[in-house]
C-alpha cells in the first residue's frame, strides 16, 4: 500500500496516519523526519542538507527527491509507505512519477480554516514535558498550568493566529492544488471529513483504503 496523505496543518494527519500504519504496517515518512535523520546520520547528503539549512535556505526539491528515493530503498518500505506532508507541491508530485513511484491511493482529510484555526490557537504546551492541552477540548484542570507540576502552560510562536493563517495561505497556494491533480489522475482518491471524534475519522479513513 504506497499511500500520501493531504490535508491543511492541524487536520488530524498524525493521528491518522498512526492509524494507517499500524493496520497495514507501513513506515510514515515525513520529509522533516527525513531532513532531521539524514543531518544526524551524517551522510554526504545530510551534510549537504545541514549546510543548505544552516544557511536559512529552504530544501530544494532535488535534494528532498533525492532524499525521499534513498529512504525508499530501505527494506522497511518494501511492502508500502505512508508520505506526510510530502508531496507539498505539482512539480514534486509530477517528479514522484517520473522516477517511476506507483501510488495506491490518495486520502485528503478536509477540514474547513475556521477549524484548524480554532483548534491551533487553543493548544497550550507544558515545555518542560511536551504535554499538550487544549483551552476547549482538553483543558488543564487549572486554566493556564500544567496538571502535574502546576507550571505555567505556553502558546508556541507558530500557534498564534496570524502564523496559523499564514500556515494556511502556503497550504492553499502550494498544496491544496495537488488534491485537483491527484483526483484527475488514474490514483485511487478519497476525501475524508476531519471533523467528529476521532475514532470515527479513523474508521472512515480505514474503510477508504480498505475498498
Amino acid at each position: 500500500m504506497n499511500l500520501i496523505l493531504l490535508g491543511p496543518p492541524g487536520a488530524g494527519k498524525g493521528t491518522q496516519a498512526h492509524a494507517i500504519c499500524a493496520r497495514f504496517n507501513i513506515p510514515q515518512i515525513s520529509t522533516g523526519d527525513m531532513l532531521r535523520a539524514a543531518i544526524a546520520a551524517g551522510s554526504t547528503l545530510g551534510k549537504r542538507v545541514k549546510s543548505i539549512m544552516d544557511a536559512g535556505e529552504l530544501v530544494s526539491d532535488s535534494v528532498i527527491l533525492e532524499l525521499v528515493m534513498e529512504r525508499l530503498s530501505e527494506p522497511d518500505c518494501k511492502g508500502g509507505f505512508l508520505f506526510d506532508g510530502f508531496p507539498r507541491t505539482i512539480p514534486q508530485a509530477e517528479a514522484l512519477t517520473s522516477n517511476g513511484i506507483v501510488l495506491d491511493h490518495v486520502l485528503e482529510i478536509d477540514v474547513s480554516d475556521e477549524e484548524v484555526v480554532r483548534r491551533i490557537t487553543g493548544r497550550r504546551i507544558h515545555e518542560a514535558s511536551g504535554r499538550v492541552y487544549h483551552v476547549v477540548f482538553n483543558p488543564p484542570e487549572v486554566e493556564g498550568k500544567d496538571d502535574e507540576t502546576g507550571d505555567r502552560l505556553v502558546q508556541r510562536v507558530d500557534d498564534v493566529e496570524e502564523t496559523v493563517k499564514e500556515r494556511l495561505k502556503v497550504y492553499h497556494d502550494q498544496t491544496r492544488p495537488l488534491v485537483q491533480y491527484y483526483r484527475d489522475s488514474t490514483v485511487a482518491f478519497s476525501k475524508i471529513h476531519g471533523t467528529g471524534s476521532v475514532q470515527n475519522i479513523t474508521n472512515n479513513v480505514l474503510g477508504a483504503l480498505s475498498h
